[in-house]
């Protein structure tokens, strides 16, 4: 027992330390202008491609420890690091290089009546933590994003990911030692077990904010135990409504689009719903679409009855209350036809996780009343819901999709990692109980 106390004593000590040195990063990072920062990143960007292997072979070891314990295809994709996949990583850290830089850009300002010169500017947030599961080129996109906005990021990825991410955290200190921008800007938090990652939630005074990126339940146990403010990014139980005025042909496209594109990721399609007035029509099409790119479908009572006439379409089977709340991130879709526009939006709001949902339609005006009725980060007007993505976006890589609707919403870009602050200049005004009066004069 008291060998285990003072490991946990060590332990928080380590913790401790990491974010004091963050902390002071932070104060080093935050008045930097935009040249330094942008030569760390790019100096990150080439140390990334120079040392592709060494990133490779680590997460190579995290690959084949995922097999051993069953972990699914769809979460190994997520894991898995490539030569191509770090060449993608590094060309996004050189895209976040050549975005402008948010740090001083003046939001608003006016001269007052009594002649003060007000403004409120961009500043950093300071020092920012990230619990995260799975992707370890979250660990890089994290960093790049939050060194060009001027704060330090405590990275805290998945201990499935524990070798890939102390390889590219390794990569990234080694390349910034060359820079104006401190090694301790990006660090990761000491340890795997659960106790590293409440030591984070509850460090506040020394993280200044806390984002999540992961799965329901890793998202709500941060929400629910953190003392540190928390941005909530959100799962992405994600909807294709095919309207009555819908083309079906591009319906068709969309929805194998949104499914199959890409399935283990937060933007892809989960559900689909169909308007009555055309199910007919359009689900024998969709399910032979689905099914030649091996998705089951899992329906409600009117899409198993039209299913039941399509033998050469996908597999079908009798969907569960649950699978309409499924994030599956596989080949795995739900499906129900609706009687209306309303109920399709309602089916969303009951199901749905305001991430990203999609209205096919050739009418304008449906798409206005699904825009304006679904209230969700994102929302697709005849278009993939694989779009919701910073990249995409134009953002650079992005820090998550926060589904939450404080002043972050959807795909998360440099400008979301930044807090304001007030800046007024006179010229020695001083407030009276009369009014303003300018001293000397």
């Amino acid at each position: 027992m008291a060998d285990s106390v003072r490991a946990d004593d060590r332990a928080a000590e380590e913790f401790l330390q990491v974010a004091k040195a963050a902390r002071k990063a932070a104060t080093v990072l935050a008045p930097l202008p935009r040249a330094p920062k942008d030569a760390a990143l790019r100096a990150i960007a080439d140390a990334l491609l120079g040392r592709t292997e060494e990133i490779v072979a680590a997460n190579e070891k995290d690959v084949a420890r995922a097999r051993e314990s069953g972990t699914s295809e769809a979460m190994i994709d997520r894991l898995r690091l490539d030569a191509g996949r770090v060449a993608a990583i590094a060309e996004a850290v050189r895209q976040v290089a050549d975005l402008p830089d948010p740090v001083g850009e003046v939001v608003r300002g006016s001269t007052l009546p009594n002649g003060l010169e007000l403004r409120q500017i961009r500043v950093p947030l300071g020092v920012v933590g990230m619990i995260y599961e799975g992707r370890p080129n979250v660990t890089v996109d994290a960093a790049a994003l939050c060194l060009k906005s001027g704060n330090a990021a405590l990275l805290r990825g998945s201990s499935s990911a524990y070798e890939s991410n102390t390889a590219l955290v390794r990569v990234m200190r080694d390349a910034l030692a060359g820079t104006e921008v401190p090694q301790d800007a990006v660090q990761l938090v000491p340890g795997t077990d659960r106790e590293s990652a409440r030591r984070l939630m509850r460090a506040r005074g020394l993280v200044d904010v806390l984002i999540p990126r992961g799965g329901a339940s890793l998202i709500n146990s941060v929400v629910e135990e953190s003392t540190v403010p928390v941005i909530e990014t959100g799962v992405g139980n994600c909807h294709v409504y095919v309207d009555a005025e819908a083309d079906l042909d591009i319906a068709v496209e969309i929805l194998v689009n949104a499914k199959t594109q890409r399935p283990s990721v937060c933007n892809a399609a989960e559900t689909f719903l169909v308007h009555e007035a055309v199910a007919e029509e359009f689900l024998p099409r969709a399910l032979r679409a689905l099914g030649a790119a091996g998705v089951t479908v899992h329906g409600d009572k009117r899409v198993l009855e039209i299913a039941a006439g399509v033998p050469d379409g996908a597999k079908v089977v009798e969907a569960t209350e649950d699978d309409f709340y499924a994030e599956y991130l596989s080949l795995d879709i739900a499906a129900a036809v609706v009687g209306s526009l309303d109920e399709a939006v309602e089916h969303i709001r009951t199901y749905g996780s305001a991430h990203t949902d999609a209205i096919v339609t050739r009418s304008m005006a449906n798409a206005r009343r699904f825009v304006a009725m679904v209230d969700s980060a994102a929302v697709a007007v005849n278009a993939s819901t694989r779009f919701t993505d910073g990249g995409e976006f134009g953002f650079g890589a992005e820090i998550g999709i926060s589904t939450q609707k404080l002043h972050a919403r959807g795909p998360m870009g440099l400008p979301e990692l930044t807090s304001t602050k007030w800046v007024y200049t006179g010229e020695g005004h001083l407030r009276t109980s009369s009014g303003t009066v300018i001293a000397g004069r």
